[in-house]
């Protein structure tokens, strides 16, 4: 029997099963979104630029993207190779190396758009 099309709604319905699943399992991703929130609150208490907050929302997706695409990967690998192997190895390392990857140049644009504003509003507070 042909599998039949998914409506608009359920194929959403499907993606948010999915994020639901890695916020329940994954706990590196809920300290990306965590580390997530913290920024945002920065960046609203620090009143970034909109093109800051375009920059911010851009990189904090791309962290949690990369971290959903990293739990794919790990899932489709232990259902193909149950038993260690070390190509399965390398798909497991090389997913998760471009979390960290992703996470670290997340850091760098942070110190960017962070410091700057965060200089301009501690200096005063400082004694002379």
């Amino acid at each position: 029997m042909p599998r039949q099309r998914a409506t608009f709604r359920a194929s959403v319905g499907f993606a948010l099963q999915g994020l639901l699943h890695v916020v329940r399992t994954q706990r590196n991703f809920r300290i990306h979104l965590a580390a997530a929130l913290l920024a945002m609150g920065m960046g609203a208490w620090l009143h970034l630029s909109r093109e800051a907050w375009g920059l911010l929302l851009l990189t904090i997706g791309i962290v949690l993207e990369a971290e959903v695409f990293n739990t794919a990967a790990e899932v489709l690998v232990d259902l193909a190779s149950p038993r260690y192997h070390p190509l399965a190895k390398d798909v497991k390392d090389l997913a998760a190396g471009a979390v960290l990857l992703a996470a670290a140049i997340a850091v760098l644009i942070g110190l960017l758009l962070f410091l700057p504003p965060l200089c301009t509003r501690l200096l005063p507070l400082l004694p002379d």
